[in-house]
């Protein structure tokens, strides 16, 4: 059975999972990435270094973020939220980046912390985890579907 989701079932997807997709559009050429972020009703929080993402984000601010839980091919939830990016600074970047490390904080842990099953080759690079640029999109529109 294929459906809607409900606006609490919408919610329950993006304030359960840490990883979406973001799809943006520089002239017309599609732009996909996944990024880690946290979901705060009105806005998806997340960060970003310089690069090709960011790029593209500041020249055209519309957005799509695909959310995804997938047990099986006959059994997922998919949310879709539409909206604008926003780039913050000062107050309201701490603020974004304090909501969304504290969604994601466990997934930032590195091997050497939880070692089993992760064999450690080099040294972990901790330069990545904290970057410079902190943005929120602001939600328009949120649609919602499931197979059971």
């Amino acid at each position: 059975m294929t459906g809607d989701l409900t606006k609490d079932e919408i919610t329950n997807v993006l304030m359960s999972q840490s990883l979406c997709r973001i799809a943006c559009s520089d002239e017309g050429k599609p732009y996909l990435v996944p990024v880690t972020f946290a979901y705060g009703g009105d806005y998806v929080y997340g960060q970003s270094m310089p690069g090709t993402k960011l790029n593209i984000l500041r020249k055209n601010p519309n957005v799509c973020v695909q959310v995804d839980i997938i047990n099986s091919m006959t059994n997922w939830k998919s949310v879709m939220l539409f909206g604008k990016f926003e780039e913050l600074h000062d107050k309201e970047a701490e603020n974004a980046r304090e909501q969304l490390y504290s969604k994601i904080f466990s997934l930032m842990t590195g091997s050497a912390v939880h070692n089993f099953g992760h064999e450690l080759e080099s040294a972990i690079d901790e330069n990545n985890r904290i970057k410079s640029v902190m943005y929120r999109i602001k939600v328009e529109k949120i649609t919602g579907r499931y197979q059971k």
